[in-house]
């Protein structure tokens, strides 16, 4: 376990959120709470599009809520960094078309195979190694073409929707520039608010309902795990952890603990497999907001992390609840609040890809991949813009790769 970062400690971290936290914080972390929310209506879709039991769908999403929720208090408190957890959206899409193909045991089994690998890399320190070698021009022009769509979907309602999308861009800008103690999220979230609740939103429709996660035992097959486990496997590894990470070093927290990040959402992965979930991992978008300048000073900014995970484990068992009230909302309201908070990581992060004079081809092409959200060999545009950056890079930019054998020449001379 010598590779697994160490962070500050649990014993005082209840102490510790109660002197850190405030309204920037707060408002950050219920906006990801949220944002993480949204996300279980993509499970729902890509379920219900693969004919699959609309009661095993439900569980399913509780269990990613609740799961990925107890995780995501532990990590942000123990190394209080905003490292917010949640699955893998191209992992779910694979997960609900597979199971009519190979069943759902054999499914979760080809991921617990995965979780098992990806703890694995984390331990022997693998992953530290891998992100320490890709150029970060790179990594940030992956994780600035990842959430450009976040920014394109915020202003893509001036077309249909200009009244609330215009009074909540205008809200946001106008709070920040006047109210400079109040988090400009809450105020545009309560101009959207206060819109609709004019407007008149129809929420006879919501109904509530309770139910926890299921237990289940999982079945190993080799055809599941080709089929399913090795691609969830390279994608947990290669795309998820490299785009989680990148946002938090892109942010100016140079440690993020790669290696601990990794074989954390492997153990996740292990555990979600007896409970019909297909993953953890670190939350990409959902990092870009809990560490963006919007979550306030630097040091407390885990705080949005935490607020986050524990949004995930209450709301759990009342998703039905939660979907209905989600559905009653016009899509706009999330999507305008989601680019805001993330547009001040867009900024950092096409700065630091751009900025500089090296690696300025490899880091377009990450950011162009990563933006077109292409999949090849079923594998997400993530992990293909890092890929592909570093080899355009090391092409046509082989000299700004010096960087690389000069510190290893320093660090061997100091030693």
């Amino acid at each position: 376990m010598k590779h697994i970062e160490k962070g500050v400690s649990l014993r005082h971290a209840p102490r510790d959120f109660l002197r850190d936290l405030n309204a920037d914080n707060a408002s950050t972390g219920l906006v990801a709470g949220i944002l993480g929310l949204s996300v279980g209506v993509v499970h729902i879709s890509a379920g219900t599009s693969a004919g699959l039991d609309s009661s095993f769908i439900m569980i399913w999403v509780i269990s990613y809520l609740m799961i990925n929720g107890l995780f995501g208090l532990f990590m942000p408190a123990y190394y209080r960094l905003p490292l917010p957890m949640a699955n893998s959206i191209p992992g779910a899409l694979m997960f609900a078309a597979v199971i009519p193909v190979i069943g759902l045991e054999a499914a979760l089994g080809a991921g617990l195979i995965a979780g098992i690998i990806t703890l694995i890399a984390g331990v022997t320190g693998v992953m530290g190694i891998v992100m320490r070698l890709i150029p970060m021009p790179i990594v940030m022009g992956m994780v600035g073409g990842m959430l450009l769509s976040f920014g394109l979907n915020m202003v893509k309602p001036l077309e249909s929707a200009i009244v609330p999308a215009s009074i909540m861009i205008l809200a946001f800008f106008i709070s920040a520039r006047l109210f400079r103690k109040i988090p400009p999220l809450i105020i545009s979230m309560a101009a959207g608010l206060a819109y609709l609740t004019v407007t008149g939103v129809d929420l006879s429709g919501i109904e509530a309902t309770i139910r926890f996660p299921e237990f289940i035992l999982p079945e190993f097959t080799l055809e599941a795990f080709l089929t399913y486990g090795l691609p969830l496997a390279i994608i947990l590894v290669g795309m998820e952890t490299p785009a989680g990470v990148g946002l938090v070093k892109g942010m100016g927290y140079k440690d993020a603990p790669a290696n601990a990040i990794t074989a954390v959402g492997g153990i996740g992965t292990i555990v979600s497999s007896f409970f019909n979930l297909h993953s953890t991992c670190i939350a990409a978008p959902m990092t870009g907001v809990c560490a963006s300048p919007e979550a306030g000073t630097h040091d407390k900014r885990w705080v949005a992390a935490v607020i986050a995970g524990a949004i995930f484990v209450v709301a759990a068992p009342f998703y039905g609840y939660v979907v209905s009230l989600l559905e009653a909302t016009p899509r706009y309201f999330i999507t305008i609040i989601a680019g805001l908070a993330l547009m001040r990581v867009i900024t950092s992060s096409m700065a630091i890809a751009f900025s500089g004079k090296k690696h300025e081809i490899g880091a377009l092409f990450a950011f162009l991949i990563a933006a077109s959200g292409i999949q090849i060999l079923g594998i997400g545009a993530t992990f293909w813009a890092l890929v592909l950056g570093v080899v355009v890079s090391a092409i046509f930019e082989t000299k700004d790769f010096d960087f690389i054998f000069t510190r290893g020449v320093v660090q061997k001379s100091s030693g």
